[in-house]
């Protein structure tokens, strides 16, 4: 059985004492509910893909306290050292070289010389992390290729029965995964998310270059082609629905829809409230059926939901 967990400080100790017996607890990030276990071990490692039903050959983020415990066990490059002071503790994923020391399972980075690795802003996340005491890897806490979670019960809908426990920190205020930026040779943008790429680029005073992916030998989470999936089939540039769909809409002119990421237009609001109306919406829907997604404006965290929108949609 899956442990519901309160967040306070005898919670915190029964989660911090399954990731040391190398058990999988889920845990509220300010993204999505991360899927973590300890990074330095195999078999905690080699649980979490198979929990998820996750390819091994899609690497995991390592989460980390502070910026001190990440130079553990990555190699800063200045821009990234720049990132980091700016944006940490936040949604922002920084993949740099694994340092030989770090001591971290080779199954975290799928093998690569790199590790994705981030500091989470989430008090929960925060504390247990320095309960536990070392590095979790963690990928959002659902099925593969499914909707992310960000609300403990996304996670028992998916996971329950598979992992040691859940803490239940509540809904996740941000509701994206974290930005994830590369540095080989130069800052590049590997997934877009909670962090808008305009705000990282205004940082750095450079704009982010954008790598072609291979999509069977991702150097990042997040960057297979069919991903953030409900079971219905998606539209997308939806407006209004076609006869039998679920429609999404965004914005006050989407009068009818069945749910609105943000009647006001707000990005922030839809982003928050993307992964939790894909579900109810595929509640909605029912098996077999069809969801149908207004357009949303492809700038600041639009580009972050309209990539996980294309990825829900792609073919399967």
């Amino acid at each position: 059985m899956t442990e519901i967990l309160t967040p306070n400080d005898q919670g915190l100790a029964r989660a911090a004492d399954h990731l040391r017996r190398g058990e999988l607890v889920a845990f509220p990030t300010e993204t999505v509910y991360g899927l973590g276990g300890d990074a330095r071990d195999d078999r905690a490692v080699a649980r979490i893909f198979e929990a998820k039903g996750r390819p091994s050959f899609n690497p995991l983020i390592v989460h980390v306290p502070d910026l001190a415990a990440a130079r553990r066990f990555v190699t800063f490059t200045p821009m990234a050292e720049r990132l980091a002071a700016a944006f940490w503790p936040g949604p922002l994923t920084l993949v740099l070289p694994m340092r030989a020391d770090a001591g971290l399972s080779p199954l975290v980075s799928a093998g690569l010389p790199t590790v994705a690795i981030r500091v989470p802003a989430h008090p929960v996340a925060q504390a247990l992390l320095r309960a536990f005491g070392g590095p979790v890897a963690a990928p959002s806490a659902n099925p593969s290729g499914r909707v992310s979670p960000t609300r403990a019960d996304h996670v028992m809908a998916g996971l329950s029965g598979r992992i040691a426990a859940v803490v239940d920190g509540g809904a996740c205020a941000v509701g994206l995964e974290s930005t994830i930026v590369g540095f080989d040779p130069v800052p590049a943008l590997l997934r877009p998310g909670g962090l808008p790429a305009e705000v990282l680029e205004e940082c750095l005073g450079a704009a982010l270059a954008v790598p072609t992916v291979q999509a069977h030998r991702p150097n990042a989470p997040g960057q297979l082609d069919s991903h953030y999936a409900p079971g219905a089939s998606v539209r997308l540039q939806a407006s209004p629905s076609l006869p039998g769909e679920v429609w999404i809409g965004f914005g006050p002119q989407a009068e009818g829809a069945a749910l609105n990421l943000s009647p006001t237009g707000d990005l922030v609001e839809a982003a928050a409230n993307l992964f939790h109306y894909l579900r109810e919406a595929d509640r909605l829907a029912g098996p077999g059926g069809r969801i149908a997604v207004a357009p949303i404006p492809d700038h600041g965290l639009g580009r972050a939901i309209n990539d996980r929108l294309r990825r829900a949609a792609a073919p399967r």
